[in-house]
């Protein structure tokens, strides 16, 4: 779009959004300009009278030529109209009105707007209004806007209902026979609550369109068997689809009425009625041509199985982002391109739009995958019923995105949220595109249900432009554990973690008993349990003479023992079991279950096929032949891993020691972060914090340039409003120099060198501590210069001593994808050489501050490990909280450092700081709600 050069300011592009309504469908938003005139009519032509009514308070049967000068010349200042489009044409608009205190057109300082909507009738109830407010509001906010007013009419309930319920800080009063509703435009907690709400149940349903369509149609099967539309099809429908489905292909002869007992039609504009999804197999060069006829026909989503987009270069790219352009102009979302494919098990759907040729068995367990080589492993993997790890549970919905063009892990994390057929989510993401949305999304769904990720080290999806974390792949798995992620290394893990937590309950602690008929399969699962960090009580040999009697005596009275959380049974098989051996044993188990539903059970088999297909039973995921009787009954539903079960699950076995211990592990860790998150803790408040002087102080600074390390004093000044001390150091370019600052700090002291090369290194020798005269700083000062060189390549300074203690190290960070950044270690060695730095997302709560000081491998030092004296942890908590404080108040703050911290057993001392100053980076996540940018 451009606007005519009579405007104030050139065509703000950045304003443009893809946003997903109410009904999961998708709308552009953008400016209305000049040449707008055309579709404004024609829609205001579509709206009823009694709408009309609303807007104008009286009868407005159309609009003359000079109100259509009117919503149509803006100068995106003062006077600013949006509009949400499908398939090009405007469903609504809204404009804001600079205002004086009396209500005459202004300009700024004037921080006033009046706001007026307009939906047409038919696109009503899809929560079209409440995104453009939020964007309208979004925008007024940029241009200095501080505050809305609205006149409504009483009668117009549903627009005052959009203005109230949108959770921002208002004012309403009634003067004659009007509404008058003012608000304020900065967002607040709970204006921030109902737009993710809104967020959430809008992505959600998008996704529902994608996986719960009423018809499909695929287009692109060949006439005969084989190619990749023909397998799709023959896919849905030998796995029962229970809608309507469709074969489509231009090549198709002229009377052809269906292909293999389908409807064939030669276009999907000749199907009659409604078309839910449409899965493209077309040539790439005929795609696009394929989304326009699916969009005037009203096809809600597309999965694009063809290949030949961003995997294949910079055109592909090209042609990637012209395919999202045109499918969201039409308002339909995609899952793909090159993507492998959906499933959902549900009886009354039977999907399977995939490249899959057999149906998983229904299940528990929701599956994401970008790569559909990954979605092939873990379907195989799930489907396995012996030489590996036992099936337990099913599959709910399957999802395998391709290139991720549209639809992401994100929007299926919405939907999985309150799926009720989903009890556990397993995802292989291989990038992270927006962590801080994907942190957020992970924690409310952790807090329902188990989360299982591998993630792995690739990058964004190519041609998305979503800003790239900084941050280092370990800190971004340390802070998705962090949100109640399960996080896991490879899709072995993914798939044995995944199976424990949807049949069996969560631990109540780490205790686990071990009881089995090998001693030494015991020692195995002992250590396992140790190096995993759990607490094994001894292992109870049965001996290889036990029978399954012995094996149900054993573990009823393990799971009554009340010091244990778990069982892990290891069995080894006898010379000349069988069939019904593996059975019995198999029942013994699952009865001697039923006396304690709410502890898990592991089996660890070795070569025990037999037994693994028994404890697996009939609801294996192996593929099952699907049969179209009418009294096919759906799956059992098994309760979810979040509550203690009423009827014992089924067992999962797996081949080793290890892997049964790992996944229990992983499960007891989860099950700690659910019971902490029931009480996250709060952020304290602290009465010498002035905030305002700081921000002060940062508004100062920043006004000298774009971006700037402070200077040691007003590094010192910034931080002491916040209550962080920092001892002074004292340059000392001269010996006497060194004497007068020792004279000043007073005795003892030490001398540093700051050089670049000796910073934070005492092993090198560059420190001299407890000096405690002046021939004693003078020695020192002339030892460093013989070791080091002149006092202009030393930097010197004076420090007055510390109390002993241990050194560590805080730091902060905004990261632009990530967000704010806490980490916590030791200095030295153990954070550089090591990598041992934990990490928290800020506001970081006191609970979380604890929480950060002891999880470093290295704690144990900070508590008195081997007789040393514990250090003041309370005071080094409060010190992470009041930096947590500074950076979450002024994100101008974009790194802090505070190294070393010294923490002796009264107190702490910071000895070194630094602070970089700069514009923060845009808060996409405050803003309104749009889909990535393509």
């Amino acid at each position: 779009m451009q606007q005519t050069s009579s405007d104030r300011h050139e065509y703000p592009a950045h304003w443009e959004a893809d946003v997903v309504l109410r009904d999961g469908g998708t709308a552009r938003v953008r400016p209305i300009t000049v040449d707008d005139a055309d579709r404004l009519v024609s829609f205001y032509e579509q709206v009823s009278d009694e709408s009309k009514y609303y807007r104008f308070f009286a009868p407005y049967p159309r609009l003359s030529a000079k109100d259509v000068h009117r919503f149509t010349h803006h100068d995106f200042v003062d006077r600013v109209g949006l509009a949400a489009t499908v398939g090009g044409e405007f469903i609504a608009t809204v404009r804001y009105d600079r205002i004086s205190a009396d209500g005459r057109p202004a300009s700024a300082p004037a921080d006033e707007a009046e706001v007026a909507f307009l939906v047409q009738d038919a696109h009503q109830g899809r929560g079209v209004a409440s995104a453009l407010l939020e964007h309208i509001a979004a925008v007024a906010r940029e241009r200095g806007i501080r505050r809305f007013a609205a006149e409504v009419l009483p009668a117009n309930n549903k627009m005052i209902k959009v203005f109230t319920d949108a959770g921002y800080t208002q004012k309403r009063s009634f003067e004659d026979g009007v509404v008058r509703l003012e608000f304020d435009l900065e967002p607040t907690d709970r204006s921030l609550a109902v737009q993710r709400a809104r967020e959430q149940r809008a992505e959600a349903r998008s996704v529902r369109r994608l996986l719960v369509p009423g018809s499909v149609a695929v287009i692109g099967v060949g006439r005969t068997p084989g190619g990749v539309g023909r397998s799709v099809l023959d896919n849905i429908r030998d796995a029962g689809f229970t809608g309507g489905l469709y074969a489509v292909n231009t090549a198709f002869p002229e009377g052809q009425k269906e292909l293999d007992g389908v409807p064939a039609h030669r276009s999907v504009r000749d199907i009659e009625g409604p078309v839910d999804l449409a899965v493209v197999a077309v040539p790439v060069e005929h795609v696009l041509q394929v989304v326009t006829e699916c969009g005037e026909h009203g096809v809600q989503g597309l999965v694009v199985v063809t290949a030949g987009y961003a995997e294949s270069g910079p055109e592909g790219r090209e042609r990637q982002r012209e395919l999202v352009r045109h499918a969201r102009t039409y308002g339909m979302r995609i899952i793909g391109p090159n993507a492998f494919g959906v499933i959902n098990t549900a009886a009354d759907v039977r999907l399977n739009a995939s490249l899959a040729p057999e149906m998983p068995r229904p299940g528990r367990i929701g599956l994401f995958a970008q790569s559909g080589a990954i979605g092939i492993a873990l379907l195989s993997r799930l489907h396995r019923r012996g030489g590996g790890v036992t099936g337990v549970t099913g599959v709910s919905t399957f999802v395998s995105s391709g290139n991720r063009a549209d639809v992401s892990g994100n929007d299926v994390l919405q939907y999985w949220y309150d799926d009720p057929d989903t009890d556990v989510a397993l995802m292989y993401l291989e990038s992270i595109g927006n962590p801080r949305k994907f942190t957020r999304l992970a924690r409310r769904t952790a807090a329902a249900k188990p989360l299982v990720v591998v993630q792995g080290a690739g990058s964004a999806p190519q041609g998305h432009a979503v800003r790239a974390t900084r941050l280092p792949h370990a800190t971004v798995s340390a802070l998705l554990r962090q949100a109640g992620v399960i996080r896991v290394e490879t899709i072995t893990e993914l798939v044995d973690t995944g199976l424990l937590l949807a049949r069996q309950p969560l631990p109540g602690g780490a205790r686990v008993a071990i009881l089995g008929n090998s001693e030494s399969l015991g020692l195995l699962t002992y250590d396992a349990c140790l190096s995993e960090g759990l607490r094994p009580l001894a292992p109870l040999d049965l001996t290889t003479a036990a029978t399954a009697a012995d094996f149900h005596r054993a573990l009823s009275q393990a799971l009554a023992d009340q010091t244990c959380d778990a069982v892990v049974v290891t069995a080894i098989p006898a010379v000349g079991e069988g069939p019904a051996e593996d059975a019995a044993l198999a029942e013994a188990l699952r009865s001697a279950a039923e006396t304690d539903p709410g502890k898990p059970v592991l089996v660890v088999h070795v070569e025990l096929g037999g037994l693994a297909e028994a404890l697996s039973a009939a609801t294996s995921t192996a593929p099952q032949a699907v049969s179209k009787r009418e009294d096919q009954q759906p799956a059992e539903r098994p309760p979810t891993a979040a509550r203690t079960p009423e009827g014992v699950g089924l067992i999962p076995a797996y081949p080793a020691a290890e892997r049964a211990v790992r996944a229990l592990s992983e499960a007891v860790k989860y099950a700690q972060w659910r019971r902490e998150a029931t009480d996250p803790g709060r952020v304290p408040e602290y009465e010498d914090i002035d905030e305002k002087g700081a921000a002060a102080l940062i508004g100062g600074l920043l006004a000298r340039g774009q971006g700037l390390t402070l200077g040691a004093d007003a590094t010192c000044e910034l931080l002491g409003m916040y209550g962080v001390d920092v001892h002074r150091a004292l340059p000392a370019p001269t010996p006497d120099a060194a004497a007068e600052a020792a004279r000043t700090l007073g005795y003892p002291v030490a001398l540093k060198a700051t050089a670049p090369h000796l910073r934070h290194r005492a092993d090198l020798g560059g420190v001299r501590l407890d000096l405690t005269d002046e021939d004693r700083l003078r020695r020192a000062y002339a030892e460093l210069g013989d070791l080091f060189g002149s006092p202009e390549e030393l930097r010197p300074v004076v420090q007055r001593m510390a109390p002993r203690g241990v050194d560590t190290v805080v730091r902060a960070v905004i990261d632009p994808a990530a967000g704010a950044v806490l980490s916590f270690g030791l200095a030295g060695a153990a954070s550089q050489l090591l990598g041992d730095i934990a990490h928290r997302l800020v506001p970081v709560t006191d609970r979380e501050a604890g929480s950060l000081v002891r999880s470093i491998r290295t704690a144990p030092l900070l508590f008195g490990w081997r007789g040393s004296t514990p250090v003041d942890t309370p005071a080094l908590e409060e010190l992470l909280l009041r930096v947590s404080r500074l950076v979450d108040d002024h994100p101008e703050v974009v790194a802090v450092t505070l190294e070393p911290v010294v923490v002796a057993a009264h107190g702490l001392s910071v000895l070194g700081a630094s602070v970089r100053l700069a514009p923060p980076p845009v808060r996409d996540d405050l803003g309104p709600r749009t889909l990535p940018v393509y």
